[in-house]
């Protein structure tokens, strides 16, 4: 190993090296600390793929340079290690399909774009193709139209709730399976909500949980976000946050009286490594992903970091079979799918 003294310019490289390793650091810290203390830094769990990238190609550069000063990203990305197969996922762990398995779909469908934001005609039409391919027995929908034109043909039961009374977008779940109890959450003073319904499977019941947690409101195109008043965004993302935590307390409280089997399909507007993934998940649930995803498993897009806010979470009970992370350009999300099965 090369014990030189460094450039000025390595220095300067090693002291922007040391911010990288140390946010992330904070990153992996966070999901201890509720977001009320800690709202702000909290957007740090969105940026931890990036943070986790960066650090790896300090790795490179220092190994390349022959540097000791590499020793400073490697120990920064193993203090983490127990997160990785949350943030990329080498080997999935996909099983042989089983009879008995329950299909499931979850897919932030942006309105079906109501408000023409895509750059082609007919998005409902192919949505509606795209889900008919892929068959599966129960879709949740966030951000969901409400009109007879976004109806899914070929399941007999829905549960469909308007952010408003007598709105027209909210959240629905359309099943192949009888629903034979619901209930409306009603998180208060948002237009995001939260939902389940039971359904019947086999001889089990099952509580199937679609939600949709607060919007952060920020603009997919870092660039836009850089000319934006840094202060005034950094304050909005920090109060979506808070109010996460606390639709995150209504969910856990909810999935703890549940007497079946739970599965949650959400649009979390957050990390899977966060404060409020891993207060609802607590010991019961697992993320399908990290058992059966492959790669980032990205879900919205967000210029070029890859970030993960929609997720299927599933009972321990739960064999997980397989997950997929679809790339189609319908919506600013990207759907995925999971096949479990009751142990």
């Amino acid at each position: 190993m090369n014990k030189s003294r460094l450039s000025t310019v390595e220095k300067l490289i090693y002291f922007f090296n040391f911010i990288i390793a140390i946010l992330l650091i904070c990153a992996y810290l966070l999901p201890f600390i509720p977001p009320r203390f800690s709202s702000t830094l909290s957007i740090l769990n969105l940026g931890l793929p990036l943070l986790l990238v960066l650090n790896l190609l300090f790795i490179v550069y220092w190994l390349v340079k022959l540097k000791k000063q590499m020793i400073l990203s490697i120990i920064a990305i193993l203090c983490g290690f127990l997160y990785f197969d949350s943030i990329y996922k080498f080997n999935a762990e996909t099983l042989m399909d089983e009879a008995g398995s329950l299909d499931l779909m979850s897919y932030n469908v942006r309105l079906f774009d109501r408000y023409h934001w895509a750059e082609e005609d007919g998005i409902t039409a192919k949505i509606k193709k795209f889900i008919a391919q892929k068959d599966p027995d129960i879709v949740t929908f966030q951000d969901y139209f409400i009109s007879d034109t976004t109806r899914l043909e070929g399941y007999d039961y829905s549960y469909v709730v308007a952010s408003k009374k007598g709105g027209k977008h909210g959240i629905g779940i359309f099943s192949k399976k009888e629903i034979i109890n619901k209930k409306n959450l009603n998180f208060k003073d948002t237009s995001n909500n939260a939902i389940y319904i039971d359904i019947l499977h086999n001889k089990d019941t099952i509580r199937l949980f679609g939600l949709h947690f607060e919007s952060l409101k920020i603009d997919p195109d870092v660039r836009e976000l850089q000319n934006k008043n840094q202060k005034k965004l950094m304050a909005r993302i920090g109060k979506s946050f808070i109010k996460q935590q606390s639709q995150a307390e209504i969910i856990e409280r909810e999935i703890a009286e549940s007497p079946h089997p739970v599965v949650v399909n959400a649009d979390l507007n957050n990390s899977p490594i966060s404060y409020v993934s891993k207060f609802i998940m607590g010991d019961r649930l697992q993320d399908n992903f990290s058992i059966a995803g492959k790669g980032f498993g990205r879900t919205f897009d967000f210029d070029f970091i890859p970030i993960r806010i929609d997720v299927i979470f599933s009972d321990k009970q739960f064999k997980v079979i397989d997950f997929h992370t679809y790339d189609v350009e319908y919506s600013d999300h990207y759907p995925i799918q999971s096949k479990i099965k009751l142990k």
